[in-house]
């Protein structure tokens, strides 16, 4: 992926106790990132969160929830995204979890390897 281009940034809110085989699903979707060599991927720990269910999840002391919401963020070139799609469905459909997925216009300012 070039720096200064257009791309795509795929979003996928789910919880941390979806399973696949009994590994995170975050895990499972970034490992699948990037073995179809996608640009990048970062799976996020929410604080605080809920969906289609209502029931607030949050990392509070009081209310510990063994289920926080997870974001996984992909970035890419949209033929790229576009490929991945069909995977990542499969894979939510493999959790037997829910979910939401949503698709963005990106602009890519910088993009290259650190000296590591």
């Amino acid at each position: 992926m070039q720096a200064q281009s257009d791309a795509k940034l795929l979003r996928i809110f789910i919880g941390e106790s979806d399973k696949i085989r009994h590994l995170p699903l975050y895990e499972v979707i970034v490992r699948e990132a990037k073995a179809a060599g996608l640009a990048g991927a970062t799976a996020w720990r929410g604080l605080m969160g809920y969906g289609p269910s209502t029931r607030i999840r949050t990392a509070k002391i009081l209310d510990l929830s063994a289920d926080l919401p997870v974001i996984v963020e992909i970035t890419d070139e949209e033929s790229k995204i576009a490929a991945f799609l069909p995977v990542l469905d499969r894979l939510i459909e493999e959790s037997n979890g829910g979910g939401l997925v949503t698709l963005e216009k990106v602009q890519i300012l910088r993009y290259r390897h650190g000296r590591n």
